[in-house]
C-alpha cells in the first residue's frame, strides 16, 4: 500500500484484496474476550473531524484503540479552528504532538490530499470523507460486506457481481468511492438516480447510468441506497419527497423483485420512508448494521497496514489452534 489513503481510485486490485483479507483477520479479534492487540502500541492516531460524524469517528476510534494506539479526538467545534486557525496551523500543531496518523473528515473536497502532499504532516493521512469527493474506507467496508454476504472467501474479489447504487449520486462521496473500488474489484456498477442528481461527466466513470430503478432490480446482486443529502442542496432537485420515494425509494414490493441471494445496503444515516422503508431497513436482507460492525475491522486493517508495514498483527495463541494464515500474525503477549 501507499503511505496515505486518500482515494479509492489509488488502490490496485491487490491492494484492495490485501485490505479485505487483513480485515478478516482483524474481525476475529472482536470474537475474543479481550478485544485488544498490541500492534500499534506507542503510536498516536489523531481523528481530525471538521464535520459532524457518529459512525465514522467512533469506528476509527474503536479501531485504533483495539490496536493499542493512543487516540486523540479533535473536533473543529470548540477548538482554535472556530477562532479562524488554518488547516496548515492545525496540521503543524498535530505534527508537533507526534501524530503518526491523521484521520481527517473535512467539508472541503481535496483537504485530505492537501494535508498529505503539503509536507505539514510526517505521518500517514487517511481520508474519512471530504466534501462531495470520496470516502474510501466506506467503500472498503461495503466491499468487505458484499464479499462476506455473497459467499466469496478471502483472496477473492467481486468479479461478475452486479451492484446498483441508487439515490443522491451528485452529493455522495460514498458513491464515488464505491464506483472506483467495486469496479477495481471486478464488479459491474450501475448508478440509478433522477437526472438532476447525476453528476456531470459520469460517462468517464467505470459504471453505467440508468434512470429506471425497477429495470435494475432483477439483475442486481446488491442494491445500495443512498441518503438524500438535503443539507448540501441549494435548489429543488426533485418535485416532492413523495414523488422521489415513489420512483427511487426501495420498499417491500421492490425488494421482492430482487434475486433471493441479493442484499440491500445503506451507508447510514437513513431517511426512513424516503429512500428506504422501515420494512426493508429492518429486513434480514439489509446489511446496514453489519456494515457498521465491518467498518471497525476495515479501519483496523487500514491503520495496521499504513503504520505497521510488514510487522505481523494477529496470532491465535491457543494450544489447539494454529495461527491464522495471511499477512496478520503477531504474538498477543501483554495485550
Amino acid at each position: 500500500m501507499k503511505r496515505h489513503l486518500i482515494s479509492a481510485a489509488d488502490l490496485s486490485r491487490d491492494d484492495a484484496v490485501l485490505i479485505l483479507d487483513t480485515a478478516e483477520e482483524m474481525g476475529r479479534v472482536a470474537d475474543r474476550p479481550i478485544k485488544k492487540l498490541p500492534t500499534l502500541r506507542g503510536r498516536t492516531v489523531v481523528n481530525l473531524f471538521f464535520e459532524d460524524s457518529t459512525r465514522t469517528r467512533i469506528s476509527f476510534e474503536a479501531a485504533a484503540k483495539r490496536l493499542s494506539a493512543d487516540v486523540i479526538n479533535f473536533s473543529a467545534k470548540g477548538s482554535s479552528v472556530s477562532k479562524g486557525e488554518s488547516l496548515k496551523d492545525t496540521a503543524l500543531t498535530l505534527e508537533a504532538m507526534g501524530a503518526d496518523a491523521v484521520v481527517i473528515r473535512h467539508h472541503d473536497s481535496g483537504a485530505p490530499h492537501r494535508l498529505a502532499t503539503s509536507g505539514w504532516i510526517g505521518g500517514s493521512v487517511v481520508n474519512a470523507g471530504d466534501g462531495t469527493h470520496e470516502h474510501p474506507t466506506q467503500a472498503l467496508l461495503d466491499a468487505f460486506t458484499l464479499r462476506r454476504r455473497l459467499g466469496d472467501g478471502p483472496g477473492t474479489d467481486l468479479a461478475g457481481r452486479r451492484v446498483t447504487i441508487v439515490g443522491d449520486i451528485l452529493h455522495s462521496r460514498v458513491a464515488r468511492s464505491n464506483v472506483h473500488l467495486l469496479s477495481t474489484l471486478g464488479a459491474e456498477v450501475t448508478l440509478v438516480a433522477p437526472p438532476t442528481l447525476v453528476p456531470v461527466r459520469t460517462e468517464q466513470w467505470p459504471c453505467e447510468v440508468s434512470y429506471d430503478l425497477d429495470a435494475q432490480l432483477a439483475k442486481s446482486d446488491a442494491v445500495m441506497m443512498l441518503r438524500v443529502q438535503r443539507e448540501r442542496m441549494n435548489a429543488a432537485y426533485f418535485p416532492t419527497e413523495r414523488e422521489y420515494a415513489r420512483r427511487y425509494g426501495l420498499d417491500g414490493q421492490r425488494m421482492a423483485r430482487m434475486p433471493e441471494h441479493s442484499v440491500v445496503m445503506h451507508p447510514g444515516p437513513m431517511n426512513r420512508g424516503m429512500e428506504i422503508t422501515a420494512e426493508v431497513a429492518d429486513s434480514p436482507r439489509c446489511t446496514a448494521v453489519e456494515q457498521v460492525t465491518n467498518g471497525v475491522s476495515i479501519r483496523m486493517a487500514v491503520l495496521y497496514l499504513l503504520l505497521s508495514g510488514a510487522e505481523p498483527a494477529v496470532t491465535d495463541t491457543s494450544e489447539n489452534t494454529a495461527a491464522a494464515p495471511g499477512p496478520a500474525t503477531r504474538t498477543e503477549e501483554n495485550a
